[in-house]
């Protein structure tokens, strides 16, 4: 399970220990990702707005990495258009923490089941979002034209890191870093980083608290 929060994870594991082995527990979502790829887990479940990586992008990361795990959602965000992103990737599970202490159990035996559960005050928007075609969206085209890693650098950016500090938590040189940041900003039509923050922000890289 993965979640910036300690006291969200305690409540998590008091929740699920009793009928599940909880086999490690993340702060962030690259630490996700390397626990995920080393315990191989049969299901995580995660918040979306981590540090470092955010929940829907250690999902992507994971499944990249072909990662079989099945996922369930935890978040405190009711906005459907992050449930949209998640079903959208896999996930099978997407459950609000003010529901979870009800929601919880049940959304595990369905995901262990190979079954989707979305919280019910929201479940019936997001299916008839995920069915039909996405409303036009401007950014959506700029939005597709960035990697993975283009995508982990904005949210870096975006999270206040120097390119000294992105450079080290990506293992790559300040300079590629600085690289990856001009290319973001002619692909996104941005000028500053505080636009890069708006739109990652808008795009659900990162949540604000």
């Amino acid at each position: 399970m993965a979640d910036d929060h300690r006291l969200v994870r305690e409540g998590m594991r008091n929740l699920l220990a009793a009928d599940y082995e909880i086999v490690a527990e993340a702060g962030d979502g690259r630490e996700l990702v390397r626990a995920a790829i080393e315990m191989r887990p049969d299901l995580i479940v995660a918040d979306i707005g981590m540090p470092l990586l955010n929940g829907l992008e250690a999902v992507r990361k994971l499944k990249d990495l072909g990662c079989e795990a099945k996922v369930i959602v935890v978040t405190m965000h009711a906005g459907i258009e992050f449930a949209v992103q998640a079903v959208r990737i896999g996930v099978l599970g997407y459950v609000l923490k003010v529901d979870a202490s009800e929601e919880l159990a049940r959304a595990v035996k369905e995901a262990l089941a190979g079954r989707v559960y979305i919280t019910p005050s929201i479940a019936k928007d997001v299916m008839k979002a995920v069915m039909e075609s996405p409303s036009p969206d401007p950014d959506e085209g700029h939005w597709q034209k960035l990697t993975a890693r283009e995508r982990e650098v904005l949210q870096l950016v975006a999270e206040g890191h120097r390119m000294a500090e992105i450079g080290e938590i990506l293992r790559i040189s300040g300079r590629t870093v600085e690289r990856h940041k001009y290319n973001l900003m002619e692909k996104l039509k941005l000028h500053t980083t505080a636009e890069l923050t708006q739109f990652a922000v808008a795009r659900g890289l990162v949540i604000p608290d």
